[in-house]
């Protein structure tokens, strides 16, 4: 069931927004090669908490970590480790959900560390690009499908696999709600959004083949499947009769 959300939720939600927002800025300028990326989880458990909301990952389905950390070729949900050490030339996805007064926000940023090769850097830029595409002209009315063909056009156009296993959400009292939003699509297909619907937007782009595989020792680890880097970013976005409002930038 989708929900649509009354002015006063949308405030709470934006309030939510708003520290997932600033959690990531402050990884960002924290994260650096050398860094475990369980050390990376503190960050962000430390400054959702400073906020006084929670971390909606942890503990969320027997995830154990405040935030999912991925390398390079883990395309999303990766368990942060003291055994994962960051070092120059990696791309990390960092993806945060914070939840205060019953409502929760959520977004993701991929960073980059150090020296980053041209192929890492131009995946990153091509993956936040996707999103901005699929933001163009969307408002109530528009079907929700539009949101993935944008994504898929302009990652393919770019030589890029979209992964097709993982999909964006709606978003609200709980962290995944409906509808699914995937990144790929047929144009003109899928519902109309309607106005005060909240829905995470969120290309998950690989460098290589958009096939992926679960790691089945952790049940979470989901990475590519030829080995080649991925890229993820995300944020929730309100829609509004006239178009959206990126709650999370």
């Amino acid at each position: 069931m989708i929900h649509i959300k009354t002015p006063e939720e949308i405030e709470k939600i934006r309030v939510s927004c708003r520290i997932v927002k600033e959690t990531l800025e402050f990884v960002g300028s924290k994260i650096r090669a050398g860094m475990t990326t369980k050390e990376v989880d503190a960050l962000v458990y430390k400054y959702i908490t400073s906020c006084g909301a929670y971390p909606s990952s942890l503990g969320y389905e027997g995830f154990p970590a405040s935030a999912c950390i991925s390398v390079n070729d883990v395309v999303v949900h990766g368990i942060p480790s003291d055994d994962v050490i960051l070092v120059d030339g990696d791309i990390v996805s960092v993806d945060v959900t914070a939840e205060k007064d019953g409502y929760n926000g959520d977004a993701a940023r991929t960073f980059m560390i150090g020296d980053v090769s041209e192929e890492k850097s131009r995946l990153v830029k091509v993956t936040e690009e996707c999103f901005f595409q699929a933001v163009v002209g969307l408002k109530a009315g528009t079907p929700l499908y539009d949101i993935g063909y944008a994504v898929q056009t302009h990652a393919e156009a770019n030589g890029y696999g979209v992964v097709r296993a993982l999909t964006g959400h709606g978003i609200g009292r709980d962290m995944h709600e409906d509808p699914a939003v995937p990144n790929f699509g047929r144009k003109g297909t899928g519902i109309r959004l309607k106005a005060g619907m909240t829905i995470c937007i969120e290309p998950m782009i690989n460098m290589g083949t958009w096939k992926v595989w679960q790691d089945s020792g952790d049940g979470w680890t989901v990475r590519t499947m030829d080995g080649l880097p991925a890229a993820h970013y995300e944020n929730t976005v309100l829609i509004t009769r006239d178009g959206v409002e990126i709650l999370t930038l």
